[in-house]
């Protein structure tokens, strides 16, 4: 995001308003919420019953996951069709998963 100009900013941020307003008229949407950096993350574990919490992320990894986009739809072709038109699918990816 941040190799983005500003205009280019302001128009993913456009088309992410306009795609929340379509799922909010529809009540497709349930949540939507950004994520703090991974160097925020804390992990805990519990070991013999002892807590042990240490910050920072549970893996090193490239790609992170950034928010979520809680949907409530027909169908897995209809979450996919969202996460292809989400704007951040043009510059990462978007992964798509179940809620069970």
């Amino acid at each position: 995001m941040e190799d983005l100009t500003e205009a280019e900013r302001d128009e993913l941020f456009g088309e992410v308003d306009a795609l929340i307003k379509e799922l909010t008229e529809s009540g497709e949407l349930l949540g939507a919420e950004a994520l703090a950096e991974p160097a925020a993350a804390r992990t805990i574990r519990v070991r013999d019953g002892v807590p042990a919490i240490t910050d920072g992320p549970f893996v090193e990894a490239k790609e992170q996951f950034a928010g979520y986009l809680l949907v409530d739809v027909e169908n897995e072709e209809r979450a996919l069709d969202i996460a292809a038109r989400w704007p951040d699918a043009k510059l990462f990816v978007m992964e798509v998963r179940k809620v069970i």
